[in-house]
C-alpha cells in the first residue's frame, strides 16, 4: 500500500499514470479499427 501511496501521491505519478491509460486505450481503439477494416471488401 506503501508503494501506492508514494506513486500516486504526487502530480507526476498521476500524470504518468494518465499517459500510460491513455496510450493503452489508443492501442484498443486501433487494435479495434484495424480488424474492422481488415474485414471489410475493398471498394471498387
Amino acid at each position: 500500500m506503501e508503494l501506492w501511496n508514494q506513486l500516486f501521491g504526487d502530480w507526476v505519478g498521476i500524470l504518468s499514470f494518465l499517459v500510460i491509460a491513455f496510450i493503452i486505450g489508443m492501442f484498443g481503439f486501433f487494435l479495434v479499427m484495424f480488424i474492422g477494416k481488415s474485414g471489410e471488401k475493398p471498394k471498387e
